[in-house]
This record gives structure tokens, C-alpha cells and sequence, in this order.
């Protein structure tokens, strides 16, 4: 799955940095993304296989860009990550199409299952 192009998107430089890193890694050609709105116009610029946000980020969190994603494109895959793993944000993600949701800090083999699964899961528009 080496090549795939993944966006990465949280407010916290430490970690949209780590992750890109960890992905970069992995064979991923990652783009990185601070908030929301700048994710959105990356992903009208370029075609990604999976957005991976942050679930709290300041103006616009992922939820909402799990919503405006899903407006435009149901077939790429979202992972939503959070310190902040509650119930109700996990229900919404869920049931607005999040393919996972997953609690902070990620753990190496669980991401990577995860990026795994959704790849190959997601259904692509030819």
C-alpha cells in the first residue's frame, strides 16, 4: 500500500509532525494540514486515500471535517484520533462514516492495522 497519499490534520505541530514522520516511514506520501479549513482546500486539491484528523482542533473540529469530507467524497477513508475519547463524539464519528476512531497516544501497531484495514476497505470511486 506504499505510494498512497494520506493527510494528516491536528492543531498540534508535535503531533501532525510525528505522525507525518511515522508515515513518511511507512512508504505514505503524506501532506499536513493545522485546521480544518486547510484540510478542506487540501482535499480539493489533491486526491488522498485517507484523511486522518484530530477530533478537537479550534474553528472547525473533525467531525465537522468528517461531514464536509463526506459531502464531496464517500469513498475516501477518515480516522478520527482524540485525547478526548467520549461516547457521543465516537457514536457521531461512527455514524457519519469515520472508518475508525481511535484514542491518544496511538500506538505504532495499532495505526498501522488501522491505515492497513482502511485502505483496503474503503470502497473506491473509479
Amino acid at each position: 500500500m506504499a505510494g498512497q497519499k494520506v493527510l494528516v490534520v491536528d492543531d498540534e505541530q508535535n503531533s501532525r509532525e510525528g505522525l507525518s514522520k511515522i508515515l513518511t516511514k511507512e512508504g505514505y506520501k503524506v501532506h499536513i494540514a493545522e485546521d480544518g479549513e486547510k484540510a478542506l482546500q487540501e482535499a480539493e486539491d489533491y486526491k488522498f486515500d485517507l484523511i486522518i484528523t484530530d477530533l478537537r482542533m479550534p474553528d472547525m473540529d473533525g467531525i465537522e471535517v468528517l461531514k464536509k469530507v463526506r459531502e464531496k467524497n464517500k469513498s475516501i477513508g477518515v480516522v478520527i484520533v482524540t485525547a478526548y475519547g467520549e461516547v457521543n463524539s465516537y457514536l457521531t464519528a461512527m455514524n457519519l462514516g469515520a472508518f475508525e476512531y481511535l484514542n491518544k497516544p496511538i500506538h505504532l501497531e495499532e495505526l498501522r492495522r488501522v491505515i492497513k484495514k482502511a485502505l483496503e476497505e474503503t470502497p473506491k470511486l473509479s
